[in-house]
């Protein structure tokens, strides 16, 4: 009955993006049904991290966090854990043979967010790396199977789009950052003097990510591209967003997207795939 337990922590990972992410949830459906599962673990692990770090602030965050992080070492290492998220992930890991050196990253760097509330430019380029680049490489393992190779082709790739993903979400959610965790993550940057240069800095820094990161897009493998491609169009789309709009804007409220856009770029991208010009 194992079988059942571990088919039942992959649809716990699987809710868990659903509930959390309704644009993450759509692109993943868009990969191959058999890696599907392995995003899905991946997506659950760092959400139920960055949920300790940023939202249980009644309850004693670092010991959870260092609880969390003990109980994932020791799921990969024993292959089962009782906590199905972490069941999920282990599963993918030992699956995939995917480098730890990944996860102490990760670890690394939501460990900062206990109690770091300003970056240096090294600080900040590490952060990103253990946060977002990381994570990248995780699905990037996933995504190339067996095929080394492709693997070492790619990986550089995956890193940009990770950081291009993060630093729009820096930008996102500014305001919810100082204001609620009083955290400022781009270097020589103050939210109360948020400046139109310091604006244009971050954006340019994003396009080179960006312009970088879609040229191994193309080079996924088949079963991985259109997902990976709708989640670079979304974020490419807030991206624009944010840009036409004047740094006191970004600092007073969250910059979304509308429903019907993420349904357009979904029915645009879905097209482009199938005529084979993305």
């Amino acid at each position: 009955m194992i079988d059942l337990f571990h088919k039942t922590s992959r649809q716990c990972s699987k809710i868990t993006a659903e509930n959390y992410s309704t644009s993450f949830a759509a692109a993943i459906r868009l990969l191959h049904k058999n890696i599907r599962p392995d995003i899905y673990s991946i997506y659950g692990f760092v959400r139920f991290a960055d949920e300790i770090v940023d939202t249980f602030h009644s309850y004693d965050k670092e010991a959870l966090f260092h609880t969390f992080k003990a109980d994932t070492y020791k799921a990969i290492e024993e292959k089962i854990s009782l906590n199905p998220i972490l069941n999920s992930f282990q599963l993918t890991i030992n699956k995939h043979n995917i480098d730890v050196s990944l996860i102490d990253a990760f670890f690394n760097s939501m460990q900062c967010d206990l109690d770091k509330t300003s970056h240096t430019e090294i600080s900040y380029r590490e952060y990103i790396y253990g946060s977002a680049e990381s994570v990248g490489l995780m699905c990037l393992h996933i995504f190339c199977g067996n095929d080394k190779m492709l693997y070492d082709q790619l990986k550089e790739y995956a890193k940009r789009l990770g950081a291009a993903f993060q630093k729009i979400n820096f930008l996102r959610d500014i305001k919810a950052d100082n204001e609620q965790l009083n955290r400022m993550y781009f270097p020589n940057c103050c939210f109360k003097n948020f400046t139109s240069q310091n604006k244009q800095e971050i954006e340019e820094d994003i396009q080179q990510d960006f312009d970088y990161a879609y040229k191994g897009i193309l080079l996924l493998p088949a079963e991985a591209k259109l997902g990976v491609y709708i989640a670079y169009k979304y974020y490419l789309c807030l991206f624009k967003k944010i840009k036409r709009l004047p740094p006191k804007a970004i600092c007073r409220k969250r910059i979304r997207l509308a429903d019907h856009i993420k349904i357009f770029i979904l029915a645009k991208a879905g097209l482009q795939h199938r005529l084979n010009i993305l």
